[in-house]
C-alpha cells in the first residue's frame, strides 16, 4: 500500500503547491480565471490505480474541468463578494440527476421533505437558537463539528424517516461537505423575526425554505445568489451547463456502485481552487507578507511531515490525520511565537461573537464560518503542543509534538 500511500500525499501536495505558488505569484494583482490553470493541470495528472475507483476520479476531474471551462465561458474575473460561492453551484445540480435518473432515492428525498414540515419544534428551536446565539460562535456547515449546523437539524429530521440508510447518508452529506445551495440554517427565521413576523409565522418560512432546497435545488440556488446581489456571471447558466456535462460521470459512478453521498460531496469537494482558493479575493488577502509567510510555512511543515512518514502509514485515515494535525501544529506554533496561543483566540472571538449578535441581529447564517474552524484547528495544535511540552518536560532541544504516534516536523 506503500505506493497508495505516496500517490496520495504527491497528488494532495501538488495540488496544494499549484495553489501557493500561484498566490505568491500574483498576489496584489488582478485576477483571472486562467490563473487557476496551475490546479486545473494538477488534477488532470491524476489517474485511479490499484483499488481506487475510476468513476470517483472522473467525478473529481470532470467536475474540475467543467468548472473551469463553464465558468471561463461566462465571465473573465469574479468578486470577492461572490467568489465564496462558487463551490455552492455542483451539489445542487448533482441532487437533481440523482432524482431524475433513481426514482427510489427522489422518493426517499420526497419522504424526508415531508418530514421536515412536520418538524416545526426542532426548526424552530434551532433557528431560534442560532438567531440569539444560544450555542455560541456556531459553523452552520461542517468544517469543524459545532453545535448549531444545518447537518445538525438535518440529521435529526432523518432519524425518524423511514428509508433506506444509504439514502439517509446521501442526503445528509448533501448538507454536510457536500453544499446543497448556500442557505444556512435560520437565516429566513432571523430575517422574518427582524421584519416583524411573529415567531410562529417566522418558523414557517424558515421550514418553507428548508424544504425549497430539496424540492427545487437548483432554482433554490439563483433565488439565494439573487437575495444576495450576485453580479460575476450568471448562475443559472452556470447550473445548467454543469448538470449537463456531469451527467455521464454521474450516471458511471451510480453504474459502479459509488456511495451516492460520495457522488454528491466529491464534485463540489474538489472545485473551490478555481476561483475561491485562487480568487482575488486571495491575492489581496495575501498581499500581506505576514500572511503569505505564514501560509508558505504550514504547506512546508505538513509538506515534509507527511514525506518523512510515508513508508509508515498503515491506512489513508492516519495520512488525513497527520495532515490536518500537522498544519494545525504549525499555526498554534507560530501563534505562540508571538505570545498568543489558541485559548486566547478563543476566548476573544466568542466574546467578539456575542458582540456581533448584538450589533448584527440578521447576521449571515456562515458569518462564522471560517471563524469556527480556525478555532478548531488552532485549538487542537495547542493541545497537541502542549502536551509534547509537557514531556519534554523544560529539558530543551528540538520542539516534536506527535500525530496518530507521527514526528511533526516544524
Amino acid at each position: 500500500m506503500s505506493e497508495l500511500y505516496r500517490k496520495m500525499i504527491d497528488e494532495a501536495l501538488m495540488a496544494q503547491h499549484a495553489d501557493v505558488d500561484m498566490v505568491s505569484k500574483k498576489r496584489g494583482q488582478s485576477f483571472v480565471i486562467d490563473d487557476t490553470k496551475a490546479y486545473l493541470d494538477v488534477v488532470n495528472k491524476m489517474k485511479a490505480i490499484e483499488n481506487q475507483s475510476k468513476a470517483v476520479f472522473r467525478l473529481h476531474i470532470d467536475s474540475v474541468n467543467t468548472h473551469f471551462n463553464v465558468l471561463k465561458s461566462l465571465t473573465k474575473t469574479i468578486r470577492p463578494e461572490d467568489d465564496p460561492f462558487v463551490e455552492h453551484y455542483q451539489t445542487p445540480a448533482i441532487m437533481e440527476i440523482l432524482c431524475e435518473e433513481d426514482e427510489k432515492f427522489k422518493k426517499s428525498l420526497d419522504a424526508f421533505i415531508v418530514a421536515i414540515g412536520k418538524a416545526e419544534a426542532l426548526v424552530g428551536l434551532e433557528a431560534a437558537r442560532r438567531y440569539g446565539g444560544f450555542y455560541g460562535p456556531t459553523c452552520v456547515v461542517d468544517f469543524a463539528l459545532i453545535p448549531g449546523s444545518t447537518s445538525n437539524v438535518v440529521n435529526r429530521i432523518l432519524k425518524n424517516v423511514d428509508i433506506p440508510v444509504a439514502h439517509k447518508q446521501a442526503i445528509l452529506a448533501a448538507k454536510s461537505w457536500g453544499m446543497n445551495t448556500s442557505y444556512g440554517i435560520g437565516e429566513v427565521f432571523a430575517n422574518q423575526v427582524e421584519k416583524g413576523a411573529t415567531l410562529a409565522a417566522a418558523v414557517q418560512k424558515e421550514i418553507d425554505e428548508v424544504k425549497y432546497i430539496y424540492e427545487s435545488p437548483v432554482e433554490a440556488q439563483g433565488k439565494l445568489m439573487d437575495a444576495l446581489g450576485h453580479q460575476s456571471f450568471d448562475v443559472r447558466k452556470y447550473m445548467a451547463e454543469y448538470k449537463k456535462r456531469m451527467a455521464g460521470a454521474v450516471k458511471a459512478a451510480m453504474d459502479e456502485g459509488v456511495h451516492y453521498g460520495n457522488i454528491l460531496t466529491v464534485p463540489a469537494y474538489c472545485v473551490g481552487d478555481i476561483s475561491h482558493h485562487i480568487a482575488q479575493s486571495t491575492f489581496n488577502m495575501c498581499k500581506d507578507d505576514v500572511i503569505m509567510a505564514v501560509i508558505e510555512a504550514t504547506t512546508e511543515v505538513m509538506d515534509s511531515t507527511l514525506r518523512k512518514a510515508a513508508d509508515k502509514f498503515k491506512s489513508e485515515y492516519q495520512i488525513l490525520s497527520l495532515a490536518t494535525g500537522s498544519s494545525a501544529a504549525a499555526v498554534e506554533y507560530i501563534l505562540e511565537l508571538d505570545g498568543f496561543n489558541a485559548v486566547m483566540v478563543v476566548d476573544m472571538l466568542t466574546k467578539r461573537f456575542h458582540n456581533f449578535v448584538q450589533l448584527y441581529p440578521t447576521r449571515g447564517a456562515a458569518a462564522e464560518l471560517h471563524n469556527c474552524d480556525f478555532m478548531d484547528m488552532i485549538y487542537r495544535g495547542w493541545k497537541l503542543l502542549d502536551k509534547s511540552m509537557r514531556l519534554r518536560n523544560g529539558q530543551g532541544g528540538r520542539l516534536v509534538p506527535k500525530v496518530s504516534g507521527f514526528d511533526v516536523d516544524l
